[in-house]
């Protein structure tokens, strides 16, 4: 009776044996496409987690806006239901001061992105995040963005008048775009193609790590080098991270911010390689009058100060930071 008995409990625990047994998820969501410098910086630090983790946790990549675009990967970081994201400009969306980088021609090189990482996103952006319920953990690249369409050469401001362009959700890019004289309208980045294919969009903007990936160049003629902003690319925790155990949060917040120079330099490695590919493919480049354009954009500088709380404080700083680049 008694070996009877204990076969039955030893056969009830090992139903529930896989469970407790079972590795420990931790999704990491974002919007980039195979291939993209979201999708290879993702990736190798998905490896490098996992390599230190063990059997500990496992970070698992979801790519393509899986679990969502940036907004609906927002809410899901509130929520718990993912762990890890990766926006860029909708955190501008989120948390006011993130307008900062929506500031035309604010970055000067990868070298002053790194100092501004330092000395004003990390002690001063960051623990305004978390007040907001988002805890960035690193901060990688998105990249500085150019502008593709299907009308024209862009060299000049004036010559967005009246071009339908698709621009990520955040109010400082659109109001960028309009005193340029565009047509911007927000847009989830994973229906873009298909807008602009069918012309219900005639252009949009973006690094070369997203406009090449995305193929943008099938249905874009015109490539124009505006360099217009340059955006940051945030590894943002949510609710669910609390719940980690402390030594798995260390480690993956170790290797993210690890990842930080990496990204940086993977990002310049793919500039000049993306570039030859749009290229290859057919699109027609042109190099735009940057002085042009930001003459024209002293009014979001101006805006950005007056409506946001240290705005001025954030931009002088930022700004000095890139007087030894």
């Amino acid at each position: 009776m008694f070996s009877r008995m204990l076969l039955s409990l030893v056969g009830a625990l090992s139903l529930f044996a896989p469970a407790a047994l079972a590795q420990t998820e931790i999704k990491f969501g974002h919007v980039g496409e195979p291939g993209s410098l979201f999708d290879r910086s993702a990736q190798e630090f998905a490896k490098r987690a996992n390599e230190k983790l063990g059997d500990k946790a496992k970070v698992v990549v979801y790519g393509s806006s899986q679990l969502g675009g940036d907004a609906e990967l927002m809410k899901k970081l509130k929520l718990g239901t993912v762990d890890l994201a990766l926006p860029s400009t909708v955190m501008s969306s989120q948390v006011a001061i993130f307008g900062l980088f929506e500031m035309p021609y604010l970055v000067k090189s990868r070298e002053h992105m790194a100092r501004v990482r330092e000395q004003v996103v990390v002690p001063m952006m960051l623990p305004a995040a978390e007040k907001a319920g988002y805890k960035i953990i690193a901060v990688w690249e998105n990249g500085e963005r150019h502008i593709t369409n299907s009308k024209r050469p862009i060299v000049k401001p004036e010559d967005l008048q009246g071009i339908k362009l698709r621009v990520p959700q955040g109010k400082w890019r659109v109001r960028m775009f309009q005193a340029y004289g565009a047509n911007p309208s927000p847009l989830a980045f994973s229906e873009v193609f298909v807008a602009l294919q069918t012309g219900v969009m005639d252009g949009q903007e973006n690094p070369f790590a997203q406009i090449y990936p995305a193929r943008f160049y099938e249905v874009q003629k015109y490539l124009s080098l505006t360099g217009h902003v340059y955006t940051p690319a945030y590894v943002t925790a949510g609710a669910s991270w609390s719940h980690l155990p402390a030594d798995v949060q260390k480690i993956v917040s170790d290797v993210a911010r690890e990842m930080q120079d990496v990204a940086l330099k993977l990002a310049a490695d793919l500039d000049g390689d993306f570039l030859a590919k749009l290229k290859a493919a057919g699109m027609q480049v042109n190099e735009a009058d940057k002085d042009a354009f930001i003459k024209a954009s002293g009014p979001i500088y101006d805006e950005f100060a007056k409506e946001v709380p240290e705005g001025k404080a954030l931009i002088d700083k930022a700004l000095a930071l890139g007087k030894t680049s």
